[in-house]
């Protein structure tokens, strides 16, 4: 599973010169040995599974009324909803991949070669474009906010077009590493020498994961590692960070809306302390891993246990801010409320009635403002 790090040391490898994996990432060859035999996977398997449902739950509930109120919007009238609605398909499609990851965790990976790449390719074209445009947001509300009086084909460009150059395209790019790499092997059929029968018997079963060359594991695993980090967490977190403190100066000075003011202060600190809170700890994990392979840092049993847990535990950490975004980034906003209830209602009612509320009411606002964007208060 890319992005998923964690290592299994329940067994060793033989000097074969086939293909090697890691175990939903990467194997470090330079841990073997006592290190190997004190690993207790069992955590994994309940941990993971638990974790996994409880994301996909909350994140099909949350992106998927949010996509249900813009769907019965027909029209998207702002930049603010066509992100919205963008962020919300990303984390909707990542959220579905989760039960085939939880189910591989828990057992073994029932669903065949193909499915097996899909999936991975979904899980990559999406956990990146989550991120990506929660940058592209964040500099629409810089332009909004910052350079309201002259912003709006920029931001228009921006959300019509650039968006999918900036964010859809690269994101399909990157999971080039998925078609090529990705597939499903038996543990039992490998050459693989198990520590003892019985967990030979426990470890029987197919993954689903990115095979790398043998010869140079080391090099592959580290690479795509750093890629991950870099353009899964620096470049738009460096996008976020710039971008809402310029916005967080600009606020801070005047004396006029200070209500509002003090509101969008809030908001947008929030939307900084989230996104680094749920990514910066499990790309810390991972760099650190990355720095034990290459021998920088000096590896240890200790250490590398106590990696391996932390990447498991803060991996779904980071998976949980896709749940988070729709809190953040539509519930917030007075107006999306609103258009959520009266959506709610009228669905629920037969077509007759809800025509008839149409041409007494009039056509339902749009999901926000544009003056809920320029306040950033459309979180």
């Amino acid at each position: 599973m890319e992005g998923q790090f964690y290592t299994d040391y329940s067994l060793i490898f033989d000097n074969s010169t086939d293909n090697f994996s890691e175990e939903s990432g990467d194997y470090d060859t330079n841990m073997l040995g006592p290190c190997v035999a004190t690993i207790n996977s069992s955590f994994n398997k309940i941990f993971h599974p638990t974790v996994y449902g409880i994301i996909f739950v909350l994140g099909i509930i949350g992106n998927g009324l949010v996509v249900l109120v813009m769907g019965y919007q027909k029209k998207v009238k702002t930049m603010t909803d066509k992100y919205r609605l963008h962020l919300s398909m990303a984390d909707l499609l990542f959220v579905l991949t989760l039960p085939f990851w939880a189910v591989d965790a828990a057992k073994t990976w029932y669903f065949g070669g193909f499915l097996c790449v899909t999936v991975h390719m979904i899980y990559t074209v999406n956990l990146y474009s989550s991120v990506l445009i929660l940058a592209f947001i964040s500099l629409d509300r810089y332009l909004a906010v910052v350079k309201a009086t002259n912003s709006q084909v920029t931001r228009k460009l921006l959300a019509n077009r650039v968006i999918y150059v900036g964010v859809w395209l690269p994101a399909a790019i990157l999971t080039v590493p998925d078609l090529v790499f990705a597939g499903v092997q038996d543990k039992s059929t490998s050459n693989l020498l198990f520590l003892n029968d019985s967990l030979k018997t426990e470890h029987s079963r197919a993954i689903c994961q990115r095979f790398y060359p043998a010869e140079n594991i080391v090099q592959w695993t580290v690479a795509f590692r750093f890629q991950h980090i870099l353009v899964g967490f620096i470049l738009p977190g460096l996008v976020i960070l710039i971008c809402y403190c310029i916005i967080i100066s600009k606020l801070s000075k005047g004396a006029k809306g200070q209500v509002l003011k003090k509101r969008a202060l809030k908001t947008t600190v929030i939307l900084i302390l989230c996104f680094f809170g749920c990514w910066l700890p499990y790309c810390a994990g991972i760099f650190l891993d990355n720095l034990m392979m290459l021998n920088v840092v000096t590896p240890s049993c200790e250490l590398q246990h106590a990696v391996d847990k932390w990447i498991s535990v803060t991996e779904a950490l980071a998976y949980f801010h896709c749940c988070l975004n729709p809190i953040l980034y539509a519930f917030l906003g007075v107006k999306f409320k609103k258009t959520a209830r009266s959506t709610l209602t009228v669905s629920s009612k037969s077509s007759q009635k809800v025509t008839l509320m149409a041409k007494k009411r009039g056509p339902i606002s749009s999901v926000s403002t544009e003056s809920e964007s320029s306040s950033v208060l459309s979180s």
